[in-house]
């Protein structure tokens, strides 16, 4: 009696285990570079450098995708969403340029369109920087090197006070800097935990956009950039279509008008330091 109620609860056991649905396989890096999706930002009046990069793309066999634009200068300011006048003055010392608001909204349109995909992780870029072969593969190294919510900044106008974090199988080394802003938004990785907490702490607009994105301690994004630019910047870097100098001296204030301006930047220069000081570098490569 006893070894025919154990046949029978064995059975059952085994009927159970046999509906429980199969795993699906782990995702290899191969199949993480397959999914890697590239997303462009580019203006309608700008198509001739879309036309360059998508033909850069089809050369590398890349997955681009044509993020469209806002273009500040046809948003009245008015109709500005996510932003107030008074507190960007406060922080930068000077006035909205129609062209950041612009790129700020344009990299929040990106984002939006990664995190309605079913994707893990996503390159999002500006048009004036050019695509190559191995962009993909460093770029998947850099995000496995780090953890949690993170973003990689894969090209920066500047680096002072670098602090390396750990190398990456393609051998490029990661880390914080220690001073900025390190300028540029022309390309970073990140993945869709991350683009779901910037959708949030970008918001409102209180500082131009690539100041924005490097400032983890405040988005409660583990950020992170790259010590060698991954990608080179293409022959339209000159041709900016956010502004120029004199576009940018022409909306500043009177020095002492600046000086809550100066405040924000050294109380957060004090931010940065900590910010870069805590993270413990890594000996060991990440595979």
């Amino acid at each position: 009696m006893f070894a025919r109620f154990l046949f029978a609860g064995v059975t059952v056991i085994l009927e159970q285990i046999d509906r429980i649905p199969h795993l699906a396989e782990p995702l290899t890096a191969e199949n993480v570079e397959q999914q890697l999706r590239i997303y462009v930002i580019n203006l309608d009046r700008s198509r001739d450098r879309w036309e360059r990069l998508r033909g850069q793309a089809e050369d590398y066999g890349l997955d681009v995708i044509r993020i469209e634009a806002v273009d500040g200068r046809e948003v009245a300011e008015a109709d500005r969403l996510d932003f107030h006048p008074k507190s960007f003055i406060y922080h930068n010392g000077r006035k909205l340029l129609a062209g950041e608001y612009g790129c700020y909204r344009s990299h929040l349109l990106a984002l939006e369109q990664f995190v309605a995909s079913e994707d893990e992780m996503a390159i999002i870029m500006e048009d004036d920087v050019e695509l190559n072969e191995r962009l993909i593969a460093r770029a998947t190294a850099a995000m496995k090197s780090v953890d949690g919510a993170r973003l990689v900044k894969l090209v920066n106008h500047r680096l002072v006070g670098f602090k390396p974090i750990c190398e990456t199988i393609e051998n490029d080394i990661i880390g914080r800097c220690m001073h900025g802003p390190q300028g540029s938004a022309a390309c970073y990785v990140v993945n869709r935990k991350a683009a779901k907490k910037l959708l949030v702490t970008l918001k409102p607009m209180l500082l131009p956009y690539d100041v924005a994105l490097e400032r983890g301690w405040s988005t409660g994004v583990e950020t992170f950039a790259t010590f060698e630019n991954i990608l080179a910047f293409s022959p339209h870097r000159a041709d900016t279509t956010i502004g120029k100098r004199v576009h940018y001296r022409a909306v500043k204030r009177h020095f002492l008008l600046r000086m809550t301006a100066h405040w924000f930047r050294t109380c957060d220069q004090l931010r940065r330091w900590r910010y870069a000081m805590r993270v413990k570098p890594r000996t060991n490569k990440h595979s």
